[in-house]
């Protein structure tokens, strides 16, 4: 990908501040953009169609989530391993590939346009480590991230409402909509990738407060799990369910509004999620002024709590008709949000500065996400199969009390776990940089 000299020398030499802006800004654009070539199809509800006794829309979904948790498996690999002058190319590649399949989706007649859904979500998977691998181990990665992560609630929510429009306004067809919305996003998204390929690698100092970041083989993977196992586990697990809540909320969106009596307002998707992108990004964004990794990390644990806690009231109150449907999806998708963001760009980045370990974000994330979209898979065809008579909102609200309660519990021992980890090393007299623990100074 192209180098622009002028904005690289002016990257390299401006302030911290001005620098996370700009990667913050490009990161977000870059992944927003993503999210239309992923998205938009949720936005239609393919309605009265159903191929094997299994709703049309549930094949669609389960076919991406399938192709994209692939996508994570095959990440762990791909993106431990990724050098920096191939990141921006990728991207493109990747993107390139996802729209095709599109193309393919609106031209082959459905069912038999199923399975380009899962060649759609496999090359999206890879994106967000190729992105985040341009802002992690930095003094403000949780800034530049926290940016990033809000395309997850903002851009899906904005895609989906262009998606919707097309249908409403332009009368394209459903199965065409997803392709449509991609060739809006097609120039922009070249825009941002050039850019993105602009930033500079971490300087010394933010090696010096951060850890460096590298490149890791086969026996690095191995090494890291072990010395981390048992709370690893516990994170993941809690990744897993966060990710399930998620992904009915994002990908039956449109079906829960339906039941919610609000089905043909189109701009009800971002409505909900711009207070839940700024409340996130504000919560996130704080964590750059805790400069004691340890600290930090232990925060961590606490918004993830606290976002359990918040989806679990509020779908308590909305059962109760204490408050409406706005106000629900409003308050679970910040609950949700602040326990999902941390694990996509501060949670790993954190450990790996608290242990001093030699690393990088990509490949731990890929190990959580391969097993949260896996778990997306398993509660879909299962909701199906068992043919629970209830709708996707009573589905959601019932997940979300026990999948939250479980949560908290989880996240409590993980924190327990990590605090006695961080004080035996403390009290180690002989740590090793590479392929073993070392506490942060």
């Amino acid at each position: 990908m192209m180098k622009i000299p002028w904005i690289e020398q002016r990257l390299q030499k401006a302030g911290n501040l001005t620098f996370s802006l700009y990667a913050a800004l490009v990161a977000f654009g870059t992944y927003s953009c993503m999210y239309a070539f992923r998205k938009p199809f949720t936005a239609a509800i393919f309605e009265g169609m159903s191929f094997w006794g299994i709703d049309y829309k549930i094949w669609l979904v389960i076919s991406q989530t399938l192709g994209y948790a692939a996508s994570k498996f095959y990440g762990i690999r791909f993106i431990a391993e990724m050098k920096g002058q191939r990141r921006a190319a990728s991207i493109l590649m990747l993107i390139l590939i996802s729209w095709t399949s599109l193309l393919l989706f609106a031209v082959v007649p459905a069912p038999y346009n199923i399975p380009f859904l899962f060649i759609n979500g496999f090359p999206l998977g890879m994106i967000w480590g190729l992105v985040f691998s341009y802002l992690e181990g930095r003094r403000s990665t949780e800034f530049m991230g926290a940016v990033l992560s809000i395309s997850f609630i903002f851009s899906s929510g904005f895609v989906k409402s262009v998606g919707k429009s097309t249908i409403l306004d332009w009368g394209v067809k459903e199965n065409w909509m997803p392709f449509v919305t991609g060739l809006i996003f097609i120039v922009p998204i070249l825009i941002f990738v050039l850019l993105l390929e602009q930033i500079p690698p971490p300087s010394a100092k933010d090696e010096q407060l951060r850890t460096k970041r590298a490149p890791m083989d086969k026996d690095e993977r191995r090494r890291f799990l072990q010395a981390f196992l048992p709370g690893l586990i516990l994170l993941i697990a809690s990744y897993v369910m966060l990710t399930v809540l998620r992904d009915i909320r994002d990908n039956f969106s449109a079906d829960i509004w339906k039941d919610l009596g609000y089905g043909a307002t189109s701009g009800i998707f971002t409505q909900t999620e711009i207070p839940v992108s700024l409340g996130i990004i504000v919560i996130m964004s704080m964590l750059v002024f805790v400069k004691n990794n340890y600290k930090a990390f232990m925060l961590n644990h606490l918004i993830v709590i606290l976002g359990f806690v918040i989806a679990l009231v509020s779908t308590l109150l909305f059962k109760a008709h204490h408050i409406g449907p706005v106000w629900w999806m409003t308050l679970t998708g910040l609950g949700l949000y602040m326990g999902y963001i941390p694990f996509n760009c501060i949670f790993f980045e954190r450990l790996i500065a608290v242990f001093k370990y030699v690393s990088n974000v990509g490949f731990i994330m890929y190990v959580a996400d391969s097993f949260g979209y896996l778990g997306s898979v398993m509660v879909m065809l299962a909701r199906n199969f068992y043919n629970m008579k209830i709708t996707w909102s009573e589905f959601f609200a019932d997940a979300l009390i026990g999948v939250s309660l479980m949560g908290i519990v989880l996240m409590v021992i993980s924190s327990l776990y990590f605090r006695n980890k961080f004080i035996t090393v403390n009290n180690d007299t002989h740590p090793v940089m590479n392929g073993e623990v070392q506490m942060a100074a």
